[in-house]
């Protein structure tokens, strides 16, 4: 496959992402709700056997199952199911890479099992040199990579201590030259006390024990924005942002006071509205998003996750209770349907 598909693919974005009178264009597929369908997972967990213990609650012994029965339905239009088979034909020879926290490792797990029991007898080799993780479609030659980058922007070890560097992203130099690049962070931006893995924010020369951290998340996007328009040649690389993936800690969100965590959650949030709103993070990555002159498309994912309390692996992911991250299979395989769908779509 030449560079062609991946131009073409811009135009595609582009027509999508500015929808006016053609149907087709003004479909949303972030808009919409979950609808109950047998037919889904796309596929059984039991069947990929490289899924983390924290994401794999059904062999951790989650005992309901109804969660894996929904599937996305934006309004005013169908996404086409997630086909292995036919990603892995029109990806055959390029490189994809997930980058950023745990997230990106929920969906890269999804998507690497989404191809693997699509074809489970092709060839594949998986594996790990410092904090990147390849997993290669030999038959293909397809290359679907995990940088974990936390922050994106870099963290460094000096004199004085960990230095979290707003104004830095040295660690992009992994980035460049792959021909798919998912970004993501905000899991970390609030970590405090002992989960907080830096000592000091440096902006500008100038070193801070702490400051705003939605302030923090912002300025630290503007260096990856400006690492983007500097550094991506639309005519190779694609571009996508994973959005903000929310939590499930506050029933008062969802209409249920009293509630401290998602624990025996077993169904969605009927309707395509989230009682509690969406989160201020995702207001600030949108406006960075539209000051990018380079094309990247957002993965809204953050509604659609939202309306999903009864996704995450609560007591049955690594240890205490989780509900940040996601059982797979489950909501992350909806994101890379919809990746799925922007890329096979005209």
């Amino acid at each position: 496959m030449g560079w062609n598909f991946f131009t073409i693919f811009i135009v595609l974005l582009f027509h999508h992402s500015n929808a006016n009178a053609n149907s087709k264009q003004s479909c949303n597929f972030f808009e919409g709700s979950w609808i109950e369908d047998e037919t889904y997972p796309l596929y059984n967990s039991t069947q990929c056997p490289f899924i983390e213990h924290e994401f794999n609650c059904q062999r951790n012994g989650r005992p309901d199952q109804d969660y894996l029965n929904y599937r996305w339905q934006p309004h005013g239009c169908s996404l086409q199911r997630f086909d292995g088979g036919a990603l892995l034909e029109k990806l055959k020879g390029k490189s994809i890479m997930f980058v950023g926290d745990s997230l990106s490792r929920n969906q890269w797990q999804s998507l690497v099992c989404l191809l693997y029991t699509s074809l489970p007898n092709t060839k594949y080799n998986a594996t790990r040199v410092g904090d990147v993780s390849l997993f290669t479609f030999l038959d293909f030659e397809l290359d679907v990579m995990l940088d974990r980058s936390v922050y994106l922007v870099d963290v460094v070890r000096e004199e004085k201590g960990i230095v979290l560097k707003l104004d830095s992203i040295e660690g992009g130099k992994l980035w460049k030259g792959i021909d798919m690049l998912i970004f993501n962070t905000w899991h970390w931006w609030n970590r405090r006390g002992t989960s907080q893995p830096w000592d000091y924010i440096e902006i500008g020369g100038q070193y801070y024990k702490d400051m705003d951290r939605v302030v923090a998340f912002e300025r630290a996007l503007f260096t990856w924005a400006k690492w983007i328009d500097t550094n991506i040649n639309p005519a190779k690389t694609i571009v996508f942002f994973q959005g903000i993936s929310p939590s499930h800690y506050n029933g008062t969100d969802w209409n249920q006071p009293g509630v401290k965590t998602c624990l025996g959650q077993m169904q969605p949030i009927s309707g395509s509205t989230y009682p509690g709103g969406l989160p201020p993070a995702l207001r600030v990555l949108k406006k960075v998003l539209y000051t990018i002159e380079k094309q990247v498309t957002l993965l809204d994912v953050t509604n659609l996750c939202l309306l999903r309390k009864d996704g995450h692996p609560s007591i049955y992911g690594l240890s205490g209770m989780d509900c940040s991250h996601w059982c797979l299979a489950g909501v992350p395989d909806i994101w890379n349907e919809i990746l799925y769908n922007f890329i096979v779509t005209t």
